[in-house]
C-alpha cells in the first residue's frame, strides 16, 4: 500500500513539474509583453500584478509614474473575466471608472474584495465583469499618500487638470493592453465617474471633444450623482457652492494644499467613525458633542449611522451640495435622527467607512466649488461639443435630480436619466443615498443592471 501511495505521489509531482513551468512561462510572457508594449507607448508602468477573484474573474493592477515627484503616481486597475489565468476573455464593451472623494477604486467599485460583510458578487466592478464587460479604473494620486505624511507641499500644483491628464494616461494604458488582448479596434470604451470622479469625467470629455475623432477614446459617459453646474431652479444650491468656494479659497490663500469638504485630512474622521462602530458599537461615542437636549450621547453605532444618514451635518459650518445630502439612507427615531440604515447593511457601512483614505488635494475641491458657483473655469468651455451617449444615475437622497441639468449642457442627443428613489422629493433626507448606489442590498437590481443594459445597448 505504501509503495502504491508513493507511486501516485511521484506521478503527481511529475505532472506538476510538466505543467507548472509552461504555465509560469505563459504568465511571464504575457506580463512581459504588456510591460514592453506599455514602455513602447511611453507609459512608465510597473510590472502588472494579478489577483484571482471568484467566478473566473481576475483583478490586475499597474502602478504608473505620471511625474517626477514622490507621489506622482496612479494605480490603474482592471477587473475582467479570464479564459484562463493571465489570458483575459475577449469583450466588445469596456468601462473606465473614476472614483470620488475618500475612497479609491477598490473600496468604491470592487468593495466585496475588501469588505468581508459583502457577498462575492456584490460590487459594481465584479458584477459588470461577470457579465463580460472589461472593467478599468484608477486611483487618483492622493490615494497613494501614506497616513504618516505631514508635508503636503507636493500637492500645491495638483488640480482637476492633473486628474484629467492622469485619466488620459489610464485610458491610454487600457487601450494598449486591450489591443494586445484582441479587444481593440471595434471595442467600445465607456467612462463612468462617481461624485468628483464625474466632475473629472466632464472635464476630460470637454478636452477630448477638441481632438480629431480618431484620437478620442471615450464612446459613452456615465456620470453618477454629481453636477458640474446648477440649473436656473437651483439658486440656493449655487449660493451654497459659492460659500463653500469662498471658505476653501481662503484656506488655500493661507497656504493649505491638502484637505476637502471635511477639512484637513478629511478621511481620518470618517475612518475613525467606522472603526469605532465596528469594534465597539455599544460604547458612547467620543466623537459626539453633548447638546442641550438632555439626550444621552449616541453610541458608536448610532454615531456612524447618523454620520452616514445626515452627512450634511459633518460639513458644518459649510452647507451641503443639496438639501438633506447623505451617504446612506436611514430610518429616523422619534426625534428625527437617523436610527438605522434603510438600504445598506450596517456592518457593510461600518467596514466601508474604515476604508477611507486620509488625504486629498485641496485645489480640485476649490475648483469644483468655483464651477458649481457659476464662476469661470477652464473645464466646461466645450461641453456642447461632447456628443457621446450619456447615462446619468442619481441617488434621490444624494445629488439626485440636481445632476440632471449638467447633462443638458452637453451636445449629446442620446441621454438617459435615472434617479434611484424610494420616497417623494420632500423626503429626500431619508431616501437612497450617495453611497447606497454601490453598497445597498438591492443596488444590483436598481443601479447596476440598468448600467449594464445601457452599456450593452450602445
Amino acid at each position: 500500500m505504501r509503495r502504491t501511495l508513493s507511486l501516485w505521489v511521484v506521478m503527481a509531482l511529475f505532472v506538476a513539474l510538466r505543467a507548472n513551468p509552461g504555465e509560469a512561462r505563459e504568465e511571464t510572457s504575457q506580463a512581459e509583453q504588456w510591460t514592453r508594449s506599455l514602455v513602447s507607448a511611453g507609459l512608465a508602468a510597473s510590472s502588472v500584478k494579478r489577483e484571482a477573484l471568484a467566478g473566473g474573474l481576475a483583478h490586475y493592477t499597474w502602478k504608473v509614474r505620471v511625474g517626477t515627484g514622490k507621489y506622482d503616481a496612479v494605480t490603474v486597475h482592471r477587473v475582467v473575466r479570464e479564459a484562463r489565468p493571465w489570458i483575459p476573455a475577449r469583450s466588445s464593451r469596456a468601462v473606465f471608472m473614476v472614483h470620488g472623494d475618500l475612497w479609491g477604486f477598490v473600496p468604491a467599485f470592487l468593495t466585496n474584495t475588501c469588505v468581508s460583510t459583502m457577498p462575492e458578487d456584490r460590487s459594481l466592478a465584479a458584477y459588470l465583469a461577470s457579465q463580460d464587460v472589461d472593467v478599468w479604473g484608477l486611483d487618483l494620486r492622493w490615494v497613494g499618500v501614506p497616513e504618516a505624511e505631514t508635508d503636503f507641499q507636493f500637492m500645491a500644483n495638483w488640480s482637476l487638470q492633473t486628474h484629467v491628464k492622469d485619466l488620459g494616461t489610464g485610458l491610454a494604458l487600457a487601450d494598449v493592453v486591450r489591443r494586445l488582448s484582441g479587444n481593440g479596434g471595434e471595442g467600445r470604451m465607456f467612462l463612468l465617474g462617481w461624485s468628483r470622479g464625474a466632475t473629472i469625467g466632464y472635464a476630460y470629455l470637454d478636452g477630448e471633444a477638441q481632438r480629431p475623432r480618431a484620437l478620442r477614446r471615450v464612446d459613452g459617459f456615465v456620470p453618477m450623482d454629481m453636477p458640474v453646474r446648477f440649473g436656473p431652479d437651483a439658486a440656493q444650491q449655487r449660493q451654497w457652492a459659492c460659500e463653500r468656494y469662498e471658505a476653501l479659497q481662503a484656506a488655500r490663500d493661507e497656504g493649505r494644499t491638502e484637505g476637502g469638504l471635511l477639512g484637513p485630512a478629511p478621511g481620518t474622521p470618517v475612518k475613525l467613525i467606522g472603526q469605532l462602530a465596528a469594534q465597539n458599537p455599544n460604547a458612547p461615542s467620543p466623537l459626539a458633542t453633548q447638546g442641550a437636549t438632555g439626550r444621552p450621547p449616541p453610541t458608536n453605532r448610532q454615531f456612524a449611522v447618523i454620520a452616514a444618514g445626515a452627512t450634511a451635518a459633518l460639513l458644518a459650518p459649510l452647507q451641503p451640495l443639496t438639501p438633506g445630502y447623505h451617504l446612506a439612507g436611514s430610518v429616523p427615531d422619534t426625534a428625527g435622527l437617523p436610527n438605522k440604515t434603510a438600504y445598506t447593511s450596517e456592518p457593510t457601512l461600518f467596514d466601508y467607512l474604515r476604508l477611507a483614505v486620509p488625504y486629498q488635494s485641496l485645489n480640485e475641491v476649490v475648483e469644483t466649488e468655483a464651477q458649481l458657483c457659476g464662476l469661470d473655469v477652464p473645464y466646461d468651455d466645450h461641453l456642447k461639443d461632447v456628443k457621446v451617449p450619456v447615462l446619468y444615475i442619481g441617488a434621490a437622497g444624494g445629488v439626485g435630480r440636481f445632476g440632471e441639468y449638467s447633462t443638458r449642457l452637453l451636445g449629446s442627443t442620446d441621454v438617459t436619466r435615472l434617479i434611484v428613489r424610494s420616497r417623494p422629493e420632500a423626503e429626500r433626507a431619508l431616501d437612497f443615498g450617495h453611497a447606497d448606489l454601490f453598497l445597498a442590498r438591492d443596488a444590483r437590481v436598481r443601479v447596476w443592471q440598468p448600467i449594464l443594459q445601457w452599456l450593452q445597448a450602445h
